[in-house]
């Protein structure tokens, strides 16, 4: 397995718009096509700025994810849109992608003292992933989900 994050293009985004995960997983997770409207739309307001990345195990994509930030700040730089296809789940894909992105962030980011992203209370499975990395609640909340925060390691 050699995971990679790799931009979402016109040459692969159909692509992207296919993954799906579970059906029980469903409302966790928006779909690519919504993640991806973002980028136009910005329902968080006009100084988002959202990367799409499909993530890829050589040249096959198994899923998306994707980095919402605001320029110049320290914490707000965001993981959403995190999805590993129904096929491909349960063989490691989406650990490697979230440290992943955890390091393109960090290393893109020098500003970056925190990562955050939301995760639905009833998806267990996720927040046991995310606190595993060091992920915590913050005990904000939008709509029915937790806000969690990663700090920036600090090396001396």
């Amino acid at each position: 397995m050699k995971v990679q994050l790799k931009d979402v293009t016109r040459e692969n985004w159909e692509e992207a718009l296919s993954l799906k995960v579970k059906a029980a997983q469903s409302r966790f997770v928006p779909e690519a096509a919504v993640s991806l409207a973002k980028i136009y739309i910005k329902p968080d307001g006009d100084n988002v700025n959202y990367i799409p990345f499909a993530i890829y195990d050589h040249e096959k994509m198994v899923g998306f994810i994707m980095h919402a930030y605001i320029e110049n700040t320290s914490s707000m730089y965001w993981i959403n849109g995190f999805m590993i296809d129904e096929k491909h789940q349960g063989k490691g894909y989406g650990k490697a992608a979230l440290i992943g992105m955890i390091s393109w962030i960090w290393q893109t980011f020098p500003a970056c003292k925190e990562i955050r992203l939301t995760v639905h209370r009833e998806n267990h499975a996720a927040r046991g992933q995310y606190k595993k990395y060091g992920f915590f609640p913050l005990g904000e909340t939008i709509g029915e989900e937790d806000v969690w925060s990663l700090p920036v390691p600090q090396l001396f």
